[in-house]
């Protein structure tokens, strides 16, 4: 069975054990670099910064602030951790540039972070009306959807997007959006539908060794030692050089008590094959 507090968001953790990325979501990704930001300075450069907003302000205020300086603004609000005042500059920025669909992203990560859960369903909603494949958009409307308990709506949500995606041809966005089926799948103790939505995925995106990472995981947390290890032995097939060997997978091979990865080459009897379905178990 899956882990019960497997995390979520986006997909930004997946494997981060070996540092792979799947996809950085922007708004909550750029606020956190902020607050560290915040955390790590100094009080003189503090000052520094509040006098900076000050200034900045007043000339918002008096309507001579130029983008760039509605920009800075936004962005020492932030790292000053003054959200509030934040999201009443990033309000009206929002709504006269629709097409930067981040800022309204980022407003409804500031909402959030704010408890304010329903204003920021709202300003998602309406990045999902005019994208409604938009990643990041929809891994932030999972998160909101799980943390009220409502999982079959996030995964409607996904899986009809995905099917978008998808069909009727595959576009890049789908792998992302397959990613985060998968994980919603796992939250909600469906093992079994999250390894076949990586299966697929590793069919849709033959180079991409992301999907059979996600089902060695989940076979790992299985304990299914042999599907782990199968799993990833393909995975390295999509490495560049897949004859040399790869720290990484190794790495990862060791931490979950697997032996090292080999070359396909090295053993010309026993090729790899394909990926198997795993048994169906129940959850």
């Amino acid at each position: 069975m899956p882990s019960s507090n497997r995390s979520l968001p986006g997909l930004r953790a997946l494997l981060a054990t070996i540092v792979v990325a799947v996809l950085a979501l922007g708004g909550g990704w750029w606020l956190g670099q902020r607050q560290s930001a915040t955390q790590a300075s100094a009080d003189p450069k503090r000052t520094l910064l509040t006098k900076e907003v000050t200034r900045l302000r007043l000339r918002v205020d008096a309507d001579e602030a130029g983008p760039a300086d509605r920009q800075r603004l936004l962005e020492l609000l932030v790292a000053l951790d003054r959200k509030a005042e934040a999201i009443t500059l990033l309000e009206p920025m929002a709504d006269r540039e629709p097409e930067r669909w981040s800022l309204r992203l980022m407003l409804a990560e500031l909402r959030r972070d704010q408890d304010d859960r329903s204003g920021a369903e709202r300003e998602l909603r309406q990045i999902l009306n005019l994208r409604p494949t938009q990643v990041e958009a929809l891994q932030l409307m999972s998160l909101l959807n799980l943390e009220q308990g409502r999982g079959a709506a996030a995964e409607a949500r996904v899986k009809a997007a995905y099917a978008m995606a998808t069909k009727p041809e595959v576009r890049p966005e789908a792998l992302g959006i397959g990613l985060l089926l998968a994980e919603l799948q796992l939250k909600r103790n469906q093992a079994a539908t999250a390894a076949a939505t990586y299966l697929q995925l590793a069919t849709l995106f033959p180079q991409d060794q992301r999907p059979l990472l996600g089902l060695a995981l989940l076979r790992h947390d299985q304990g299914d030692s042999k599907g782990a290890q199968e799993a990833l032995a393909q995975a390295r097939l999509r490495t560049p050089n897949p004859d040399k060997p790869d720290p990484r997978l190794d790495k990862l091979a060791a931490s979950w008590g697997l032996e090292p990865l080999r070359s396909p080459s090295a053993d010309p009897k026993t090729p790899p094959g394909p990926v198997s379905s795993p048994e169906r178990r129940t959850p």
